[in-house]
């Protein structure tokens, strides 16, 4: 100690700043040289999922990883029509980070590899620091469709109906804010252009660079009443939704100003759109709107959406009918747990997630599902079609599930592919594209045929 006071005297240094100036061992910097603070983690695995988070819970990591292989083989087609081809196909490898940074601030990126391309998915921060509302920046799904905004992780078939894959908004860039009380939530936002992919940005840029062009707005908002929202076992979902929506930019450029509705029938392998209105030109904004009704008890569950969408033309349209062009759809589907499993309803996104099981093996789903949509009006013939889909799931523990999938899909003669799919047999008895041009004689117009399904699905 006399040596120390002996020191500090000879130097000039006080103890206090003696102490101070001495080499800490758990100080840190990070790459930029800045000192930084430290905070402990725990880890563990909760249902599957590696988390990361601190004493205090306010900071909290964790990475979402889905990987959904898929097959399908198609029968029943009319043999002089366009042949379906059988495949198999990564339909999701998602690759996700998210983080609960503090209390009140949440951050979050997801991206997709399937079959080797990339698209970005989620990419958002979100403010939830007032009571019962929370604000989200950046590209995420806008609050309209319940099956839209369904994670595919729970998605109880192996793809959305016909209706939500053509209407449904998903992710584009935007601002949302929402408000969740008991029984009540509410949600709305200003949304713009989408960024999937190289492609999407690469229209954007074209239409920006060489014909100054906006990237388009749309104007999304949802109600929904959960009466039961407090109970466990079972509970009501009523909702209803609009947007109004502006052409945007992330189309081709020959195609802007203008709406084209298009769609699979809800299977990712077979790549023929038989539904599809072509570009619809001289659109002034589309107007779109839906209702849900929903409900589980235990281990049975049903869900059901109308949707709907005007458009509406400007005079300036080069087409012949410029009445405003109506197109809707819907689809009831129902789900039942076979071995006392129960069925979950989250409150907050008003939605059906991860049910639990009922035995130590796993528990076994029974689903079916009806869905239609109609996309011909006033001079527009995209076609109709509808879908009767069965499917048994087996969820083996939180993390693997697999999923067993029968289809049968019926096309009307107007379900061509934009004119490049046959439809039906003309007088002559020659297989014809022409819907106009169909005999009924040769019996009924339209595609229609049988699929079988399968998909083995790890999150982790």
């Amino acid at each position: 100690m006399k040596k120390l006071i002996m020191i500090t005297l000879a130097t000039g240094l006080s103890l206090a700043t003696w102490a101070q100036e001495k080499p800490q061992e758990n100080v840190r910097y990070n790459q930029y040289g800045v000192k930084v603070n430290r905070n402990p983690l725990a880890v563990e695995e909760r249902n599957g999922i590696l988390v990361f988070e601190s004493p205090s819970q306010d900071y909290r990591l964790w990475f979402d990883i889905r990987v959904q292989a898929d097959g399908a083989t198609f029968f029943g087609e009319n043999k002089d029509f366009d042949k379906i081809g059988d495949g198999v196909s990564i339909r999701r490898a998602r690759f996700a980070v998210k983080a609960q940074i503090s209390k009140d601030w949440y951050g979050e990126l997801d991206t997709d590899f399937a079959n080797g391309s990339f698209e970005l998915k989620d990419a958002i921060l979100v403010y939830s620091g007032l009571r019962n509302f929370e604000f989200t920046a950046g590209n995420f799904k806008e609050g309209f469709s319940m099956e839209c905004t369904t994670t595919s992780r729970y998605l109880a078939l192996l793809e959305r109906p016909m209706v939500v894959q053509t209407f449904g908004p998903s992710r584009h860039i935007g601002l949302q804010a929402k408000y969740n009380w008991k029984w009540l939530l509410a949600e709305g936002g200003i949304h713009f252009q989408a960024v999937e992919g190289q492609e999407t940005r690469t229209y954007v840029e074209d239409n920006n660079k060489d014909y100054g062009r906006s990237s388009g707005n749309s104007y999304t908002g949802k109600f929904v009443i959960m009466p039961f929202y407090e109970k466990a076992n079972y509970g009501l979902h009523i909702g209803a939704a609009a947007s109004y929506r502006l052409p945007k930019s992330d189309v081709d450029p020959a195609d802007y100003n203008g709406s084209r509705f298009s769609t699979r029938n809800a299977t990712s392998i077979n790549r023929k759109k038989y539904l599809d209105t072509d570009v619809i030109d001289g659109t002034d904004h589309d107007f779109l709107y839906g209702f849900e009704l929903a409900g589980f008890k235990n281990g049975f569950r049903f869900q059901s959406e109308y949707i709907g969408n005007d458009t509406y033309i400007k005079e300036s349209s080069k087409l012949t009918n410029k009445d405003t062009k109506h197109f809707n759809g819907w689809y009831a589907q129902a789900a039942y747990l076979l071995f006392g499993g129960k069925q979950q309803y989250n409150v907050q996104d008003g939605e059906f997630t991860q049910p639990t099981r009922g035995k130590s093996w796993g528990d076994i789903e029974l689903v079916g599902r009806y869905d239609f949509l109609d996309l011909t009006s006033n001079g527009i013939f995209g076609g109709s079609g509808e879908n009767y889909t069965f499917g048994i799931n087996y969820y083996v523990n939180n993390s693997v599930k697999i999923m067993l999938n029968y289809m049968y899909s019926n096309n009307d003669r107007y379900a061509n592919g934009k004119g490049k799919l046959y439809v039906g047999y003309d007088v002559d008895g020659n297989p014809t594209k022409d819907p106009t041009k169909v005999a009924d004689a040769k019996g009924k117009a339209g595609v229609d045929y049988h699929m079988l399904g399968i998909r083995f699905e790890i999150d982790f």
